[in-house]
Order: structure tokens, then C-alpha cells, then sequence
């Protein structure tokens, strides 16, 4: 740890409980407005999905029902791996290491089923959760519309595609270009509710929405050092800063 970093100062515990109590009153208020955040999804309205979706997994082919396995309700990770590739993407990866036993019973408890879904063909994906060790399913829906309905698999060719509930053509007007090759692959996480035998679209999130995976990032935001990426501040805090990309590869 060098000296010259640019730490928190050195002042008594008193002046530190100080400073702690006043900080305990925004993050109160941050907790009202995350409660606040939460009625507000819970109470966005929903669509039927009734395009026959299906999904190649370990027992054959299913539909989307399938996926909920009895469950009313069912989170589906959209996992980035495009068929070409031979290994999943690694911000991705870095994230579904995080996802314990426990995570997917305590979520069964509450009737939550939580699935991953991804382009590559099943033979892939099976590899790929073997050599990591995974216990969650994990479906390939192939050719089919799906990823690109929930808006994961995106063609800069075409401007009405989206991601983030921004198309392409917006991306393009704001400056940001969003790619120049072929349909690219991108993260993001939806979620199902199962009623009077009818699935229904609740909720979509994407881009920084999805850093809660695995949960390690608000641990480390708890820490004097931080996320130690290049955009946060105060600057000069860790001695190396790394790039916002979540793959904790180095």
C-alpha cells in the first residue's frame, strides 16, 4: 500500500462516528428511495408472452413455460455467448461464479426460478458450466427471436434494434456509435410471472442494472478502496486502477 495514495484522513473516533452519522442519514434516505424504486417496479404494468419460444436445455426442447420448472416466477440472466465463440464472455462469467446453491434455493423459497440463457448451441454451454462448476440450468435459444426480442442480441444495421430501451438510431444520434460489425451480444436480465396459466413480461434491465450479479461489487463499494476502477472517485485511492469491466480478471 503506497504512501502516497490518496486515503481517507486519520482523525479520532469521535470526529469518525461524526462523519458516520451524517453519512447514515443519506444512506437512509437512499434505502426510502430504493423501497420507493421497488413498489414503482412491482407495480409496472405487463405483457402476455405468446410467441412460442423454445429453448434447447438438457432434457430436449422446452418452451419458456418449462424454464419457470412449477416456479410462478422466473428470473432469466441473458449470458452473452455468441454460437462462433468458444468460451462465454467473461464479465458474464466473472458474475455466474458468484451465484451459490444457497442464492438459487433461497430464491426457489420465495417461488423464483432463476435461469440462463444464451445464443451458443447447448453443447457449449454445458462445457462451459462444467469447467466452472455451475448448478444453475442453462438453455440456448439458438436461432429463435428470443434474444433479440429482449433486446441482448443487437444488429447496428439496424437502427430500430435496442439496447438499454435505446436504439441504435438514438446511439448513433448522441455520438456513440454502437458498433460496426455484425448482431453483437449483450448482458441483461428479465424477468416472468406465471398467472391463470398465461406467462407475462414483468421487467427487463440492462447495462449498470445488472452489477448486482453475484453481489461482490456493493460489497467492495462498503470498502475505503472501492470497485479501484479508473472512474471513481476520490482519484489516487488504489494503487492500480483497472478499467469499469466487471470480469475481475486481473
Amino acid at each position: 500500500m503506497g504512501h502516497d495514495m490518496s486515503l481517507p484522513r486519520i482523525v479520532t473516533a469521535e470526529e469518525h462516528l461524526a462523519a458516520r452519522r451524517e453519512l447514515l442519514q443519506r444512506e437512509k434516505e437512499l434505502t426510502r428511495l430504493r423501497d420507493e424504486l421497488a413498489t414503482a417496479r412491482r407495480n409496472l404494468p405487463m405483457v402476455e408472452v405468446t410467441k412460442d419460444y423454445r429453448f434447447d436445455g438438457p432434457g430436449g426442447l422446452v418452451g419458456l413455460r418449462d424454464l419457470f420448472e412449477g416456479r410462478p416466477q422466473l428470473i432469466v440472466y441473458h449470458f452473452m455467448f455468441d454460437p462462433a465463440w468458444d468460451e462465454g464472455c467473461p464479465s458474464c462469467t466473472a458474475g455466474s461464479d458468484e451465484i451459490a446453491p444457497g442464492f438459487l434455493q433461497h430464491l426457489h423459497r420465495r417461488g423464483t426460478t432463476y435461469a440462463m440463457v444464451s445464443r451458443a448451441p447447448l453443447e457449449k454451454l454445458e462445457r462451459w458450466k462444467a469447467q466452472h462448476g455451475w448448478t444453475m440450468p442453462w438453455y440456448s435459444s439458438g436461432d429463435s427471436d428470443f434474444n433479440r426480442d429482449f433486446g441482448v442480441t443487437v444488429d447496428p444495421s439496424r437502427p430500430e434494434d435496442a439496447y438499454n430501451f435505446r436504439s441504435v438510431a438514438d446511439y448513433e444520434a448522441r455520438g456513440e456509435p454502437f458498433g460496426d460489425g455484425g448482431p453483437m451480444e449483450l448482458p441483461g436480465r428479465s424477468c416472468f410471472l406465471q398467472a391463470d396459466g398465461r406467462v407475462f413480461h414483468t421487467y427487463s434491465q440492462y447495462a449498470r442494472g445488472l452489477e448486482s450479479t453475484g453481489g461482490s461489487y456493493y460489497f467492495l463499494d462498503l470498502t475505503a478502496l472501492g470497485r479501484q476502477e479508473e472512474w471513481e472517485e476520490p482519484k489516487g485511492r488504489a494503487d492500480s486502477v483497472r478499467g469499469a469491466v466487471p470480469d475481475f480478471a486481473s
